[in-house]
């Protein structure tokens, strides 16, 4: 019923968000005398706020058409190179490149927002990576026809991406993707693959979410996993090609995390409107197009979502020795020469710090010197991954770490 009751309240949306627009261009006209009144530009400000909020979003591009280095602006080509039901592997490169460029895989979140949300990620790695990145699939657009999608079947997608690339590839996971990316590579180095990643770097990762608890670990806390499935899981409606599958709904994620800072939510809007009065049409599009994204959301598979809960909020598989990959324990201890490093935020309320850093400790088997920590001073959670200070301080030292642990090092002890 949640998911049928939140379709009808979006085709209402929908409709009040187009006749909204409409009237804020019609006050907005030179042509209308009330927009030279006082009221004019404040009605049509208003109109335009609600009608950005309440309108419908699909799946963003990426829309990386150049990059910059070095002064030289490069065209940037992106390519689908690989497709599977529920995630897809995209390329972007760019002549500008040198020979010898580093691969890097980008392994982005399965939590509710699109891969486009680390478009400021690929971006800034781009100039000196040849970029690879997990294109995540909608949930209710998978026909049940293609199965189930767990917890074991996102490592395994992992795996096969970093065979597809090819040996010495490094691999940035950002945020809830640490724990499945940490665990397939403890599985490529128990097997000794020869594919396994170069280097990985775990960015703002719930690796040990004992460590610094935040609202979200104490809300997975405080409610048995019945709970969750009983109250969060819906079945996605006859209009999608998902039909009947049983989902975690984007816009609930949506609605918890907006809730989490609801104030500052607020504001922002405020602080648009107050820019639409003005006249500052740069500083409202800024809000606007980070709100296009934050609000572009899609649904995970139930199975995932639920495992996900129980293994890294509730019981602590992974830093407890407990988590099971295909029957067969994840061993940390056995990444040997995969250089770990770990980023966190100093003001990150979604994972806490001493959360990342875990997976250092926690790799036994891996000499200190292949293990980095940075704590990213004054930032939170998505700054750790876009915006100037992670293109400024965070990026440089990704860049550093990757090309002090080259491919050929790891090959050499294959």
């Amino acid at each position: 019923m949640i998911y049928h009751a939140y379709e009808l309240q979006r085709a209402f949306l929908q409709g009040a968000s187009a006749w909204a627009g409409i009237g804020a261009q019609m006050l907005s006209n030179p042509s209308n005398p009330l927009g030279y009144t006082g009221l004019g530009p404040v009605a049509a400000s208003a109109l335009d706020v609600f009608a950005h909020a309440a309108a419908s979003r699909g799946k963003p591009e990426f829309g990386i058409v150049q990059v910059e280095v070095d002064g030289a602006a490069h065209e940037v080509t992106e390519t689908q190179v690989l497709a599977r039901p529920f995630g897809s592997l995209l390329r972007f490169t760019h002549a500008g490149l040198a020979a010898d460029a580093p691969k890097l895989l980008i392994v982005a979140p399965m939590s509710g927002h699109y891969a486009t949300l680390l478009r400021g990620t690929v971006e800034r790695m781009l100039e000196r990576c040849e970029v690879y990145i997990t294109d995540w699939a909608d949930a209710r657009m998978v026909p049940l026809s293609a199965g189930s999608f767990d917890l074991d079947d996102y490592i395994d997608y992992l795996i096969e991406f970093l065979e597809f690339i090819g040996p010495g590839t490094h691999m940035v996971a950002v945020c809830q993707p640490s724990v499945p990316a940490l665990a397939a590579t403890a599985v490529m180095g128990a097997d000794r693959n020869r594919c396994r990643p170069a280097s990985l770097t775990m960015m703002g990762g719930p690796i040990d979410t004992r460590a610094s608890p935040t609202t979200v670990n104490s809300m997975a806390m405080q409610r048995p996993l019945a709970w969750f499935r009983n109250n969060l899981i819906a079945t996605v409606p006859i209009q999608y090609p998902g039909v009947g599958r049983k989902v975690y709904p984007g816009f609930l994620q949506l609605t918890s995390f907006m809730a989490m800072n609801l104030g500052n939510h607020i504001m922002s809007h405020y602080e648009m409107f107050k820019h639409l009065v003005t006249g500052d049409g740069e500083s409202a599009a800024a809000t606007k197009a980070f709100y296009d994204e934050y609000r572009s959301v899609c649904d995970m598979t139930a199975e995932f979502y639920l495992q996900t809960v129980e293994h890294v909020f509730q019981n602590h598989s992974l830093p407890k020795g407990e988590l099971v990959h295909r029957g067969k324990p994840v061993d940390l201890g056995a990444i040997s020469d995969t250089a770990l490093m770990a980023i966190e935020g100093e003001r990150d309320d979604i994972s806490g710090i001493g959360q990342t850093r875990a997976a250092l400790d926690l790799a036994t088997g891996l000499p200190e010197q292949r293990k980095k920590y940075l704590l990213a001073r004054n930032v939170g959670h998505y700054g750790i991954f876009n915006g100037s200070k992670w293109r400024n301080r965070i990026a440089p030292v990704v860049e550093e770490w990757i090309a002090a642990n080259p491919r050929a090092r790891l090959e050499a002890v294959a």
